[in-house]
């Protein structure tokens, strides 16, 4: 007859935990979760950007919308006039539309063309040639030096009366004329110089054609597709995000074009407002004509216009920017 021994487990029970031994744990977690989330060093070192965003960028902001409802003139303290500036701007001032006419010209020539040049050096760029990178430096070299008040008064200079456009073009029989002087003719002048900027937009593109798949073109070559049609069939569609980024960028910036129409009419904006942009207007209003409250409306129009332009682009890129997806 067996006997079934029964082992029975007594489990004592634990004493509780010392306060200091808890204190002790609990600093040992927070200094863990600091280790891992980096303490305050990362504020630390972007303090400064922090201070440059709030000091630089979003309180003149904010003081300049302020200034928009108001009179101010940098001598007297602004007085508030409520929306009286934009209706001025919008019924009582002949001269702010002429300036979004010039502008407008200006943005919707000047931007394909630049677009289209820069495109068409960069595929050209983008084979194996001999001394490439001076070919790519050189045609960059305006971009750098374009926005430059040197190069705006040797633009003067050029298309002046007795510049060499007009010797170049007595060289076959045509009688030339002073480009600058003459309003139907003026305004071009700055979009011929910021087409000539195309070095920026160039370098882009030249990137983004460095990475496009060199099989697709070899499979089409092979299909018997021509030149063109790799180019609008391959080229095009695969390069369609680095044409929207360059769309966006050159529009923003064409609509902020103020050092050109500056120096090429002498800070008037003519012949007979011909060359008036809206940046250029929007300074003579403030710094010549001492109009602050009227030349912030300026600028916060200028601002929701670029707004709405970059957000009409971002919309309708949805039905012709290509991703990989």
């Amino acid at each position: 007859m067996t006997t079934a021994k029964t082992d029975e487990v007594v489990t004592e029970p634990t004493a509780p935990e010392a306060p200091s031994d808890q204190r002790e744990r609990d600093r040992m977690r927070r200094r863990a979760a600091r280790r891992r989330g980096g303490g305050w060093w990362p504020y630390l070192f972007l303090a400064p950007w922090f201070v440059g965003l709030f000091g630089l960028t979003i309180y003149p902001m904010l003081d300049s919308l302020y200034l928009s409802f108001t009179d101010f003139d940098l001598l007297s303290p602004a007085k508030w006039v409520g929306a009286q500036n934009y209706s001025r701007m919008f019924h009582d001032d002949p001269k702010f539309w002429g300036s979004v006419s010039v502008t407008t010209l200006y943005v919707v020539v000047s931007v394909p063309l630049k677009l289209a040049l820069a495109l068409a050096v960069a595929v050209l760029l983008n084979r194996p040639l001999r001394g490439l990178g001076f070919y790519r430096a050189a045609f960059y070299l305006p971009s750098l030096l374009g926005g430059a008040v040197a190069i705006a008064i040797m633009w003067r200079q050029l298309f002046g009366g007795d510049g060499l456009f007009n010797d170049f073009l007595g060289w076959f029989g045509i009688k030339g004329q002073d480009w600058i002087s003459n309003p139907d003719t003026s305004v071009y002048t700055l979009i011929l110089l910021a087409v000539w900027q195309f070095g920026t937009p160039m370098v882009i593109f030249l990137a983004g054609l460095k990475q496009l798949p060199q099989d697709v073109y070899e499979a089409a070559a092979i299909d018997g597709a021509g030149v063109l049609t790799r180019f609008f069939r391959i080229t095009l569609p695969l390069l369609t995000p680095i044409v929207f980024f360059n769309v966006v960028l050159q529009i923003i910036g064409a609509f902020q074009t103020f050092t050109p129409a500056y120096v090429v009419s002498n800070g008037t904006g003519g012949p007979l407002d011909s060359t008036m942009l809206y940046s250029l207007y929007l300074y003579k209003k403030g710094f010549t004509d001492l109009e602050m409250g009227y030349a912030s409306a300026l600028a916060w129009v200028l601002f929701l216009v670029i707004a709405v332009f970059t957000a009409i682009n971002f919309i309708a890129s949805r039905y012709w920017v290509h991703y990989d997806d």
